[in-house]
């Protein structure tokens, strides 16, 4: 039920949450309410709503139209649960009716073992012994801790309210602006933050704890983007100083390849959190303890990775891959992953060139198993392998190199966050854009390096001065073109033998180019 559309989900439309939360960190429970606007895009009376036991609804209230009419309160005879889906019976709507359905909900969510990866609720003490709390959800859910459709196909279309309450020693950062803060009786205050754009639901995210903030604008391409962030009160001036380096030029490599930051009217912002970091749109969980690297490591074992703030540069690439451009089900993850990896590389090129950006490309190899297809299963809410990464970073180098020129390459990127501006998508259009675009035949190299796990293999063998090659390992039909090293020389090799014939260099030192994924076999050496 999480991963598939059935007819209670199909019917409506979300156009926006107003989502309310008090957490108790003594007992740790949480309280609030989700207030789901939404608009008919058929007739439909059930309603499928999604928390994750041991989370409970308590009660449901709905509204028809215009509030001509009032809330109704839905009695719990009409609230059916079959695991964690809510299954509501409404007054009925048909297409075109607008409404308002408010959830108040309770309970102890599912504690984070490991976040980011197992995700949860995260309650922890910072150094100072002080609550320190905030969630991590992808692929878990955002029903594990709130109310909501929980499919990543639909996105509020106005956006999203979060209001966070909690003691006054404490400070409440959500996603994108700050609107207002409300003090409350019993020393607490209610802190509410929205954003206006399209967001996915497990990117809304409350972070608290004793936070200590400082503003610093960004010259975009589209004005002035306000910049915001939010860190450990002891950790200030370390983190001003790593911030203050690396964000402002990853924003400015990243705006040259892909265009505009997506989010200028939510403004970006960085979040000290308690686990190592997450793409949480316009509050981008950081992590990474203010030092350089992938909490201190190279990735790519090339020395490049080491040169600038891994979390900063991968979490804020997916401001446009992930957050600005979402895949509807989560088997397509890689155009997430993948694309935002590669933001790693672009980096890396656009401050320190080409070469550089190629090396610590390559260098990221090692951390594929091909073992597993990079797309996974539809409609059952599993993502594929965890190659979608490294592999998906080198299955978009290998475009790059196919379309040859650079201005071309960086106009699909821009083109890219363009066409897909705010909307969810498929990997099947993402490919047909860059084919498109690009004038190429894609099709057996995105089914060979998406949908085979498989590296495929170049045999070859020199016969009578010329080359004799084909591709093996691969999916029928497979037509990768391949340059060769050193120079702007180029074979067309396919699953049959054919004959090419080379330059006097490749002759005698036969090597096709290094940003190839590939393995090659040399059959005259067996």
């Amino acid at each position: 039920m999480r991963g598939s559309l059935g007819p209670q989900r199909t019917w409506w439309n979300v156009t926006k949450y107003s989502i309310t939360v008090e957490p108790n960190y003594a007992f740790r429970t949480i309280k609030g309410s989700t207030v789901i606007a939404f608009e008919a895009i058929a007739e439909g009376k059930i309603m499928q709503v999604d928390l994750q036991s041991p989370m409970e609804i308590d009660s449901v209230r709905i509204l028809k139209g215009e509030r001509a009419q009032g809330y109704k309160t839905i009695s719990p005879n009409e609230i059916r649960r079959e695991g964690n889906a809510y299954f509501i019976n409404t007054p009925g709507f048909t297409k075109t009716d607008k409404g308002q359905i408010v959830l108040f909900f309770s309970g102890q969510p599912r504690v984070a073992t490991n976040p980011p990866w197992d995700g949860g609720w995260i309650w922890k003490k910072d150094a100072k012994g002080r609550p320190w709390m905030s969630v991590a959800c992808q692929g878990l859910g955002a029903s594990v801790w709130y109310p909501c459709k929980d499919h990543q196909s639909d996105e509020p279309d106005n956006g999203a309210d979060l209001t966070i309450i909690v003691a006054d020693s404490l400070a409440a950062i959500g996603n994108g602006k700050l609107l207002e803060k409300i003090k409350l009786e019993n020393g607490r205050t209610a802190w509410k933050w929205g954003v206006k754009n399209p967001i996915n639901n497990y990117n809304i995210i409350p972070y608290i704890g004793k936070y200590a903030t400082w503003q610093d604008d960004h010259a975009g391409e589209k004005g002035t983007l306000s910049g915001n962030f939010w860190v450990l009160d002891y950790n200030l001036e370390k983190a001003k100083k790593q911030f203050t380096r690396d964000v402002p030029r990853t924003l400015k490599a990243f705006e040259h390849w892909f265009g505009p930051y997506p989010f200028y009217e939510d403004g970006f912002k960085l979040v000290e959190s308690p686990h190592l970091g997450m793409e949480h749109q316009s509050a981008v969980a950081y992590g990474n303890h203010y030092m350089d690297g992938y909490m201190g490591m190279d990735l790519s074992g090339t020395g490049w990775g080491k040169k600038w703030d891994y979390i900063i540069v991968h979490e804020t690439g997916h401001e446009w891959f992930g957050n600005n451009i979402t895949t509807k089900d989560i088997a397509d993850m890689w155009v997430h992953e993948g694309f935002t990896s590669y933001s790693e590389t672009l980096f890396v090129d656009y401050h320190y060139g080409t070469p550089a950006g190629n090396e610590y490309l390559q260098g990221l190899r090692k951390g594929i198993s091909n073992t597993q297809p990079v797309i996974g299963t539809y409609g059952v809410n599993t993502e594929g392998s965890g190659d979608m990464y490294p592999k998906g970073a080198n299955l978009i180098h290998i475009i790059r190199q196919l379309v040859n020129n650079d201005i071309k390459f960086r106009e699909i990127l821009r083109g890219l966050n363009s066409h897909f501006y705010h909307t969810t998508t498929t990997s099947a259009e993402v490919e047909r854009y860059i084919a498109e675009k690009s004038g190429k035949d894609l099709a057996k190299i995105f089914d060979q390096y998406l949908r085979n796990s498989e590296l495929p293999v170049l045999e070859y063998k020199m016969q009578s001065g010329k080359l004799m090659c084909r591709w093996t390992h691969c999916v029928p039909g497979f037509n990768l073109p391949l340059r060769l090293a050193g120079a702007d020389e180029w074979i067309f090799p396919t699953t049959e033998w054919k004959n090419f014939t080379l330059s006097k260099k490749q002759k005698s030192n036969f090597q096709p180019d290094k940003n190839f994924y590939i393995l090659v076999k040399n059959l005259d050496a067996n």
